[in-house]
Order: C-alpha cells, then structure tokens, then sequence
C-alpha cells in the first residue's frame, strides 16, 4: 500500500511562508518542503501537512487572506536505488 503526502501548493514563496508561520502560532505541524514536480511546477516550495489538520489549514487560509494554488495528495515516492553509485 502506498502511502500519501499533502502538500501545500502556493504561488509564490512569500504566502507559502506567511501560511507557515501562522501555522506555527496556531500549533499546527507543517514542514517546509522541496514542491513536488507531479504536484506542480511554479513555486518551489510547498508545505509538507497532515490530513487531519487539512480543514484546520483551510480554515486559516481564508481567516488570513493567504493565496494557495491547491491541497495536493501525492503517493509518496520512496526509492531505495537512488544516490547508490556502487
């Protein structure tokens, strides 16, 4: 079974970084994460979150006036062969 990651998909780096910090004052986990490529291609940062906090992440999106492009779900890609050389 493959396991799912969402992520936080924004326009720019400046709302991805507003959302993270108020984020962090309210107590919900999010980590700054590398933009998945199957996600999106514009910024490249996102923010790694839970799917139990996703209705609390919506919610203070629109309380702050943050621009999101997405929620995205995305099976996470776990590959044991990369980076070995030998």
């Amino acid at each position: 079974m493959k396991e799912i990651q969402y992520y936080v998909l924004f326009p720019n780096h400046d709302n991805g970084m507003r959302l993270y910090k108020k984020l962090k004052e309210e107590g919900v986990g999010a980590v700054i994460a590398p933009t998945p490529r199957s996600a999106s291609k514009c910024c490249g940062i996102s923010l790694l979150v839970k799917e139990k906090d996703i209705e609390r992440i919506r919610g203070c999106v629109q309380e702050n006036g943050i621009e999101i492009l997405d929620i995205a779900a995305v099976e996470k890609d776990v590959n044991p062969g990369r980076d070995r050389y030998c």
